[in-house]
C-alpha cells in the first residue's frame, strides 16, 4: 500500500517575518485556501490506494499538526515527533520503521509539507510511473522539467532510459552557477530536484543500512525507546540524538546503484522565498499581488501583503515585496529577498524574539495576542477554545489580572474554584497556583494584564497539564 510521508520539521525563515519558527512556512496559507501543508496532505490523499499520511514533525508543531488534518477531515497516519533535527535520512527512516509496523510490504511516497503543485493530474501520472519501478526494486526520485536556468535547486541528471517515463540516475549536481545552470536547461538531460521520493520502506531501510548504516541502527533504537503521547508518538531523544545528520540525498541517493528518476512538469514550486511566492501567485495586469487593505499608485511587479489591522500605500515603486505583520514589517527588492536570512540572524544575535513567535500565538488551547508591552508590564488577549484548559501552573516574577469580555470561564487560584463571567474580574497573585478552563460551547475571551519583575514566557512551572507539557 502507498504511505504519504509528510516531513514537515523545517523552520522556514526564509519567509520572515510570516513564517516564524513557531509558525512556520508550512502551517501558512500563502496560495488558495489551505496551508501548504493542507494543501500537501489533501494532496496525496487523492492518491489511488493512499493510506492515511505519516507526518514527521518537531515537537513544538505537533498540535499544529493534528489541528489543520482534523480541519480538512484528513485521519493520520501517525505523528512521529523528532526530538532534535537530524536532517531528511533519518526522518525518512523513522517513518520507513513506522509504516512496516502496520504494513509488511509499505511504499512511501515522501513529500516536503511546504511545496506547491499546481498541477496534480500530471503528478498523479508522476507517482503511478514511480510506483512500477519502486516494485522493480528502485529508488525514485522526482525531477522537475526545468523552465528557467535556476541555481537555487541542484539537478539531476538521467541516464539510461527505464520504462514507464522513468531513467536511472546518472548523476545528482550541486546547486550550478548561472552560465552552468543555463547549459543545463539547453542540454535537456537535467531536471531540478524536487526532493521527493517513492520507495519501498524495506528497501530505503535496505539501501540506508548498507551505505550509513549508523543512521539505521540510531533510528531503529529511537522508534523501538518510543512512546505514544496522546495522538503523537514520541521517539527516543538519546537514541535519536546519537544519529548523524544527514540528508537522503548524500546517505542514500548519491550511493545506491539503485536510483532512478521519473521528470515531471507539474506546476511545481518550493515557494522558497517571497519572490518565489510572487512568481506562481495571480497577479493584475502591471505585475502585482496584493492581499489585504492594499492602495498602490503607478506600482508594477510587486508583492504587497497588508496585515488585517493596517492599509499599506505604495507610490511609484516596483520590483519590492512589503510583507506587514503586526509586529514586524519586511520592505525588499525582489531580487534580495533571499537575504532575509541577515535579518533573522541579527535578530538571533540580539535575543529578540520576533523570529520565534508572532505576535499572537497559537497554543492547543487557544491563542494569546500581546497586545501592549511596557516595563513591568503586558496585556494580552487570551481565547481558550470550548472545553480546552491551559495548564495549572504558577509563576516567580509575575502577578495577573484577568477580565472576561465574553463567554464564562472557570477559574482555579489555590484553593478556590469559582465562575468568571462577563464583564467580571480577578487578581492572581505571584505565586499563587492557578488554571483557566473553558467548559462551555462557545469561547471565552478574556484580556490578562501581567505585572512584574520578568514577564517571559518561560516563567511557568506547570504542575498539571492535559496536553504533556509539565
Amino acid at each position: 500500500m502507498l504511505h504519504p510521508v509528510i516531513l514537515s520539521g523545517g523552520s522556514g525563515t526564509r519567509l520572515w517575518p510570516l513564517s516564524r519558527q513557531n509558525q512556520p512556512k508550512q502551517f501558512l496559507t500563502l496560495v488558495g485556501d489551505h496551508s501548504l501543508y493542507q494543501e500537501t496532505v489533501l494532496r496525496a490523499s487523492k492518491l489511488p490506494g493512499a493510506q492515511p499520511p505519516i507526518t514527521v514533525s518537531a515537537d513544538d508543531h505537533r498540535f499544529m499538526v493534528g489541528e489543520q488534518l482534523q480541519a480538512v477531515g484528513i485521519a493520520s497516519g501517525g505523528i512521529l515527533l523528532e526530538p532534535t533535527a537530524r536532517s531528511t535520512a533519518p526522518a525518512i527512516a523513522i517513518a520507513a520503521l513506522h509504516a512496516l509496523r502496520y504494513d509488511s510490504d509499505a511504499t512511501l511516497l515522501v513529500m516536503p509539507a511546504d511545496h506547491l503543485i499546481e498541477d496534480e493530474a500530471a503528478f498523479r501520472a508522476a507517482v503511478e510511473a514511480a510506483t512500477g519501478l519502486a516494485h522493480e526494486g528502485w529508488l525514485v526520485t522526482f525531477g522537475i522539467r526545468p523552465e528557467y536556468a535556476e541555481t537555487g535547486y541542484g539537478y539531476i541528471l538521467r541516464g539510461d532510459a527505464l520504462g514507464d517515463g522513468g531513467f536511472r540516475v546518472e548523476r545528482f549536481v550541486e546547486k550550478p552557477d548561472k552560465a552552468t545552470a543555463e547549459r543545463y536547461v539547453a542540454e535537456g538531460t537535467y531536471a531540478w530536484n524536487s526532493g521527493m521520493f517513492l520507495f519501498g520502506a524495506q528497501r530505503y531501510l535496505e539501501e540506508l543500512g548498507r551505505h550509513a548504516p549508523a543512521i539505521l541502527d540510531a533510528a531503529r533504537a529511537a522508534m523501538a525507546a518510543a512512546k505514544a503521547d496522546l495522538d503523537f508518538t514520541r521517539v527516543d531523544h538519546d537514541a535519536f540524538a546519537s544519529s548523524p545528520s544527514d540528508s537522503i540525498d548524500y546517505a542514500v541517493m548519491e550511493n545506491t546503484d539503485r536510483a532512478a528518476v521519473v521528470p515531471v512538469s507539474c506546476g511545481w514550486s518550493d515557494i522558497g522565498s517571497w519572490s518565489s511566492l510572487w512568481s506562481v501567485a495571480e497577479r493584475d495586469a502591471e505585475g502585482n499581488r496584493y492581499e489585504g487593505d492594499v492602495i498602490a499608485v503607478d506600482t508594477r511587479d510587486s508583492l504587497v501583503r497588508a496585515s488585517e489591522r493596517r492599509m499599506i500605500a505604495t507610490i511609484g515603486v516596483e520590483d519590492l515585496v512589503i510583507i506587514d505583520t503586526p509586529d514586524a514589517t519586511l520592505v525588499a527588492r525582489k531580487d534580495r529577498v533571499q537575504d532575509v536570512k541577515a535579518v533573522v540572524d541579527r535578530l538571533k544575535s540580539a535575543g529578540r524574539q520576533e523570529h520565534l513567535f508572532h505576535r499572537k500565538v497559537y497554543r492547543p488551547w487557544g491563542s494569546y495576542d500581546s497586545i501592549g508591552v511596557g516595563e513591568r508590564f503586558q496585556v494580552k488577549r487570551i481565547v481558550v477554545k470550548p472545553g480546552a484548559a491551559l495548564s495549572l501552573q504558577k509563576h516567580a516574577h509575575r502577578a495577573e489580572h484577568w477580565v472576561v469580555v465574553s463567554g464564562v470561564a472557570e477559574v482555579t487560584c489555590d484553593e478556590r474554584v469559582f465562575d468568571l463571567h462577563e464583564n467580571e474580574s480577578t487578581y492572581i497573585p505571584l505565586g499563587s497556583v492557578h488554571r483557566l478552563r473553558n467548559r462551555g460551547t462557545e469561547p471565552v475571551e478574556l484580556i490578562e494584564v501581567q505585572s512584574g519583575s520578568y514577564l517571559g514566557e518561560d516563567d511557568i512551572v506547570r504542575l498539571e497539564d492535559v496536553y504533556g507539557r509539565s
